[in-house]
Formats: structure tokens, sequence, C-alpha cells
């Protein structure tokens, strides 16, 4: 049987290179499958070790690269899979005898029946007949400049707005659209990497830098090794003008040069953060911990990239406030990047753990008060979201039985905080110091592997629960991890600080009184608290609680994407102007999704308006907070508005309809037909056919 399709035509020439986008061909679909989002065929050939070699070309938004990779054969196969998405494949060269592999990238293989993501996901088989026991393959690919992965900004999509920037989001399974890999969390590998950028930037990548040299007059090259195996969703790149200040030896932030003395004030706890966390539960394994603040259009919080952690420029408050994040970032060096689920099934074992972790590191570093009003409001997020996923049960178990859809869907409060209760459970059953020995042993002795919630349940029972008869939790642990909602018995948790605040909000709902509420002493989760339990009712409200603290010019992002709900509730046209700034200033999928829900839930008007809004501001966002807002408003095309990111926004324009049925153009080249077309807009090409088969000559937030 041939690779492709029968219906392909032979040719006495082969070409140099193949780059085939096959829909679908009847002989190989039988031998795809889909499994843990992805196509790759990782129970036949494993993958051990990459060496990648990228030039990073700004002009085109494109990373010209090759990859020499080192598969170990686990099950005899005539084919490797990987996954791919928004790239060119040149050649694949099996590099032990420098013959051409035949290959053919295939587009969504199972259609509807794929996977339902808004990454158009696609199966690239390279034959590997005769090839036994291991494999060394040569690639080379480019990126396309819609890599899902990959955000390319403009200088004036920056802080400072000097130079252009990237940076790479690769969770959950968007590595595939920068490096052709097993994109599933169960495949961990080590790398190398030697990038070449322009002369006038900095790169960082998830690994640790080992040497840099000029490339030629105009651009260095850097080699970087990450000796540590990690899954793909943890590879990464940055490329831009940023600056590095060390704040101890074992750690340091990079940022824009208009940006470095607030960020490293506002970080200067990070090393105590680090002593506080290996401490708790072990040495940190991966050499440095640095930070990488992003321009702001990055879609999370934070992402946990080995070595360097890349976060939001929002943390950014000016009190120290909201540097929780980066104890979270800095846990999941062990909770994620250590030990890792097994399937996106599984990710409350890397969030829950890591939301239970970054609790103690706040309550050493910054005190019991503080990381009890974190935990309240950690309660209440979980609320909000049980709430929100009423009629689809299913998503609030923390075990997810995903199937083909998104790893997306399971990114919400369900894995993080119902995860973090339960694990406050299991430490008030057992008491604290019992369980931070079980997890100090966990950590240790599962390192550098992954973990599904059936074998975490064995080794909870194993290693901790059997160790007492009164610390039997059988009926919890089914019923907290795969059930629905939050099952009695709760752990218990309070804050005198944050109860005083929500009896203030009460007080305040009974007699809308201003006089009810007493700010003396507030920190950003005090107003945060209040913001959430005050029950506001019109603008003329609004316009007296601005009046009294002047919420609509608040620069804490967490306090401005909470008043800009509550404007948008209640019709508050005044703070509009402020909220359209935030908009168009902040990529943060946390901030943009209640903020937009907000205004589609308040009327057609409403949601004519925050469409208006969102048109002006999609050009600057990522990838992964354009597919949510997209479909929020039911976005199947759009005229992109050229204006900049980050850049004044002209508030009076008029207002769009939101299509309703319009379709949007195939993104992956074509017409929107879903025929197969070659990237650059050209027909099918023809594939040769040899007697042996198809053999033609040889890329948060």
């Amino acid at each position: 049987m041939s690779l492709v399709s029968s219906s392909f035509a032979q040719s006495s020439q082969a070409p140099a290179y193949a780059n085939v986008l096959a829909k679908r061909p009847s002989d190989l679909r039988p031998f795809l499958s889909l499994h843990n989002q992805s196509y790759s065929n990782g129970s036949e050939w494993l993958l051990k070790d990459l060496k990648l070699n990228i030039e990073v070309q700004f002009s085109q938004q494109r990373l010209r690269a090759s990859g020499e990779y080192s598969f170990q054969q686990l099950a005899p196969s005539n084919w490797l899979v990987l996954d791919v998405q928004d790239m060119q494949v040149l050649r694949a060269i099996d590099m032990e005898t420098q013959r051409p592999l035949a290959f053919a990238i295939i587009e969504n293989p199972y259609g509807s029946r794929g996977l339902k993501s808004g990454v158009h996901s696609h199966a690239l088989v390279i034959q590997t007949d005769g090839i036994q026991d291991h494999l060394q393959l040569r690639l080379e690919w480019m990126t396309e400049p819609q890599s899902s992965a990959l955000q390319w900004l403009e200088p004036s999509q920056t802080h400072d707005k000097q130079s252009p920037f990237l940076f790479s989001q690769s969770q959950a399974i968007l590595a595939r659209s920068w490096v052709p890999l097993q994109d599933c969390p169960s495949v961990r590998f080590t790398y190398q990497a030697e990038v070449t950028v322009p002369s006038n930037m900095e790169v960082v990548m998830s690994a640790v830098p080992v040497h840099k040299s000029m490339a030629d007059s105009s651009h260095v090259r850097v080699l970087f090794e990450q000796k540590r195996p990690v899954p793909s969703y943890l590879l990464a790149l940055s490329v831009g003008e940023f600056e590095y200040r060390a704040l101890s030896e074992k750690c340091g932030i990079y940022a824009e040069p208009g940006l470095i003395k607030k960020a490293v004030w506002e970080f200067a706890d990070l090393p105590a953060m680090i002593d506080s966390a290996e401490a708790l539960y072990g040495p940190y394994a991966w050499g440095r911990y640095d930070v990488l603040v992003l321009p702001p259009s990055f879609p999370f919080g934070g992402m946990e990239n080995p070595c360097v952690t890349f976060a939001t420029p929002t943390i950014i408050a000016g009190d120290r406030s909201l540097t929780s994040l980066l104890a979270h970032e800095l846990a999941h060096s062990w909770s994620g990047n250590l030990v890792t689920n097994h399937t996106w099934d599984d990710f409350w074992l890397n969030e829950g753990f890591t939301v239970y972790f970054e609790s103690r590191i706040m309550e050493k570093v910054y005190g019991k008060q503080y990381a009890d009003m974190l935990t309240v409001l950690g309660w209440s997020d979980l609320q909000g979201t049980l709430n929100e996923l009423k009629d689809v049960p299913g998503d609030t178990h923390l075990h997810l039985e995903l199937g083909t859809r998104d790893p997306d869907d399971g990114l919400t409060d369900i894995a993080y905080e119902k995860g973090r209760f339960f694990l406050m459970l299991i430490e008030q059953r057992v008491g604290r110091e019992a369980f931070d020995r079980f997890l100090k042993q966990y950590f240790e002795t599962n390192a550098f592997g992954t973990m599904s919630s059936e074998r975490f349940i064995q080794l909870l029972n194993r290693d901790l629960l059997s160790q007492n008869p009164d610390w039997d939790m059988d009926q919890e642990i089914e019923s907290w991890i795969y059930g629905e909602g939050v099952p009695q018995p709760w752990p218990l948790f309070s804050s005198t600080e944050l109860s005083r605040v929500a009896l203030m909000a009460q007080a305040y709902n009974r007699t809308r009184s201003l006089s009810e509420i007493n700010t003396d002493g507030f920190t950003t989760h005090h107003w945060l608290c209040l913001l959430r339990n005050l029950e506001l009712q019109d603008s003329a409200e609004m316009a007296a609680l601005d009046r009294a603290y002047g919420f609509t010019q608040k620069e804490n992002a967490e306090i401005a994407c909470l008043w800009f709900v509550h404007a948008a509730h209640c019709h508050y046209r005044v703070a509009y102007p402020a909220m359209e700034s935030f908009l168009l200033q902040v990529g943060r999928r946390k901030f943009l999704m209640p903020v937009y829900e907000a205004m589609v839930a308040g009327g057609i008007e409403s949601k004519e308006e925050g469409f208006a809004m969102y048109l002006r501001a999609r050009p600057g966002y990522h990838s992964v907070s354009r597919q949510s807002l997209d479909e929020l408003f039911a976005l199947e095309t759009v005229e992109e508005d050229p204006l900049p990111f980050n850049m004044p926004n002209p508030h009076s324009v008029p207002v769009i309809e939101p299509p309703r049925e319009s379709r949007l153009p195939d993104s992956q080249g074509g017409d929107g037909s879903g025929n197969g077309t070659t990237r650059d807009g050209g027909t099918l090409r023809e594939v040769p056919v040899s007697p042996s088969g198809l053999d033609p000559d040889g890329g948060r937030p």
C-alpha cells in the first residue's frame, strides 16, 4: 500500500522536496489515530532528543528552521506521524543514510470527527519502511505568519515602541505550529537550539544559554541547551529588545528597557519565594529561574517555561500586590514541569497542585493572613466557575473526559481551585507535616515523569493514607476527582480581613450608603472582595462610587477588570472610554473575557458597542484570546482594523453589526471550501509513487 492515495499520479521525475496538503487520503486514514489531542504515534516511535536550528525572520514574520530528531522505536511501524500546523515542511531525510524520506501532510484527518479546536491540526506522515530500532531524522520547515503559537509584534505594540518583538505560547497544543512534534504532554525530550536573531536583540528559550557568537555583521547566534526532558508545551522562544537584571545568584528579570526598573522593584521578593519553595519540597531542578516580562498582548498571566517564566505586565501594579502569580509559576517548576499530567484530562494534577503550592509559598513569604485572603478569593472564583458550568456538569470533575475537545476547555478554575481545595482537604485530614512529607517524596520519585489521576490515587493510598486507619478517604477521593461540583466535606478556611469587607458590602447593599464602607488599610485584595460583593444597580450609583474611590482611573488590572464589568452591567457610559483603552492595552484573556461577556449580556446596543470595541482591539490580541472572543461574538470573519495595538482609541466610531452567516476563509490556505491546496494558494501538487511507496527526492499568555 502506498503512502498516499492511489489517485495521485505517478511521475518520472521526483521533486526536490514535497509539501503536500492532502485531505484524508483513504489509504492513510486507517493508520492515523487521535489520542490525547495528538495524531502522533508515540507508542511506535518515541522522541528522545531534538536539535533545533532556527533563523528568526522578522521581515517575513516567520521562522526558517531545521531539526535533528532522535526517535526510539517501541513497536514495528512503517511510518512516523507528527503533529503540524501553520507551516511548510520542506524536506525529510534519514540522517544515517542521507536518504530523502517520503512524507505527506494530511489535513484534519478525521474532519468533523477529529480534533474540535480552533487549532487546525494536521498530521505529518513520514515513511519509515526498513528503519528499525532508532531513527535519526532531519526535517526542514518554515512557519507561516499566522502560526498560532507565535505572536509577532510591531514596535508600536511593545512597551518601549522601539523594536519588533516575538514570543511563543505553546500550551496546550500550539507547539505543533512552530516545530513538528509529538505534541502531547506524555512525551518528554531533551533539546538543544541554535537561534539566529538580529544583533540588536536578545533571545531566550526554555533552556540554558551556553554560547553566543556573531553569525554575520548584523546577526548573532545563541546556543541553548535543555538537559532535562520536557513536554512539547514547555518549548518556548522569545526575541526582542529587552534587558536583564539579576535579583540574586539564582534568578533575575528580563524586560524592555523602559519597564525593567519597575519590574525589578515589583519582583524583589522572588529570591525569598525560591528559598521558601525549596524549603518545602526540595531543590529547584532547572538551573536558573528567570522571568521575562512580555508585552501586554500575552494572553495569560504567566507561562511556566523551564528556566524562564513568561509573565504579563499586568502584574506590575506598583505595590507588589499581584506577585502571587510569580509564586504560582515558580511552583510549576515542581508541579507540572517536574511531574506532568499524562493527558490533558488530568490538567488538575498540574494546576491544582500548583495553586496549593503557591499558597504555601505566599504564607511563608507574606504570612498566614495574606495567604488566607488569597484562599477566600480563590473560593469565590471557584463558585463563579461552577455557576458558569452549570449546564455542563461533566466539566466540573477534576478528571475530565475531553475526548477530541480542545484542552483549553479544561482551562477553568475547576482544575486550579477545586484541585487546590481537594489537596487542602487531604492536608487537614492527615496534618500538614505528613502531607508535606508525602508531597516532597511525590516530586522526588516521579521527577521528569508523567502522572494520571488513577496513578496519583494509588500513590496517595500507598504512601500516605494507609499509614493511619483514621485517614481513609475513599469516598472523598471518588467524589472530588470523579464527581460534579464541590462535594462535602469542604476544607476549613477563612479570612478575618475579607469577612470584614464582605459585611461592609452587605450593609451597603441594604442601605445604599457609602458611609457603610471604611477603606482604611485596604489592599488590592480588600478592593477585590468589595467589588465582588457589591450589588450595583444603576449608573447613578456607579458615579457615586467612582467619585468616592476613583475606580475608573485605577491602573491595577484586577480592580479595573471588575469595575468595568460593573460598568457594562449598569451601562455606566462614563467609564466606556477607559474601558476601551483597557481592552486595547491588555491582551490577557482573564481580563478580556469578563468585560466583553458583560457587554454582550447588556442588551443589543451594549453587545454592538462591545463588538465594535473588539474589532478595534482584535489585531493586537494573541490567537488564544482571539479564538475565545470570536466564539463569544459568533464571529467567523472580520475585516481587521489597522489601528495598532496599545494605541489611543477613537471611541466614537460607527457600531458594526456582528456577522452571523459569513464563513472564514480556510486559515490553512485555499478558498475556504476545504479543498486541499498548498500553503501558497496553489493547487495540490502531484507526488510520484514508487513501487515501494511515495519516495520523492528530497514552524500564555
